[in-house]
């Protein structure tokens, strides 16, 4: 099993959406307006969103291409095509 390949901008945009989730953590503790705290879990659960998509790009760049070009992709793409599945649900 192959991992993912190194990408700049990750662990900061990790380490961003861990504040956000302190600061939301922070919002239901003090018991914060319900809407405000939604709003800033619909925010954290969007930039998760762009995280996923970016290492997606990475495994469909690498490892699903690797066994494409190597006649060996149908496991791959199946493996994909689950991970996609769950990922939109």
């Amino acid at each position: 099993m192959a991992s993912y390949p190194a990408h700049p901008d990750l662990l900061p945009r990790l380490k961003r959406i861990e504040g956000q989730i302190r600061g939301i953590t922070r919002m239901v503790e003090q018991r914060r307006y319900c809407i405000d705290i939604i709003q800033q879990l619909t925010a954290a659960r969007k930039a998760l969103d762009q995280v996923t998509l970016k290492i997606m790009n990475g495994h469909i760049n690498t490892c699903v291409s690797d066994a494409i070009r190597r006649r060996d992709g149908e496991e791959k793409i199946a493996e994909l095509m689950t991970t996609i599945n769950r990922f939109v649900k």
